[in-house]
């Protein structure tokens, strides 16, 4: 119980950052190279990793290098332990990776405007 009760942790924490959250919105398009991830940010390609690393240790994204290029993809089935611990207060949906990328979506437009 309480390894899940970390890794439940280690999920929320990597979620409740806005900056890792549009990542994964853009990982839902599909696998990226680092560079490319970092573009559209205004931070350094080192904090953009850090950012990455916290995915990575999350479960939610998944990096591999191929060639001299790190590649980031999305892990949706991450979330599903997270999902199910909601689930248990019989308030929550299944996570619909479709609605979640909406409600990322809608995050960002709401950051930006």
């Amino acid at each position: 119980m309480a390894r899940m009760s970390e890794h439940l942790d280690t999920v929320f924490a990597a979620l409740a950052d806005p900056t890792r959250r549009a990542i994964l919105s853009m990982l839902l398009e599909d696998d990226m190279a680092v560079t490319d991830v970092a573009e559209p940010f205004e931070m350094s390609l080192a904090a953009i990793s850090k950012h990455l690393a916290i995915l990575t240790r999350a479960g939610l994204i998944s990096q591999e290098k191929r060639g001299r290029v790190k590649w980031c993809k999305l892990e949706p089935d991450a979330m599903k332990q997270a999902s199910v611990w909601m689930q248990g207060f019989g308030q929550f949906e299944p996570v619909n990776l479709d609605a979640f990328e909406r409600f990322l979506e809608t995050e960002l437009r709401d950051q930006e405007g």
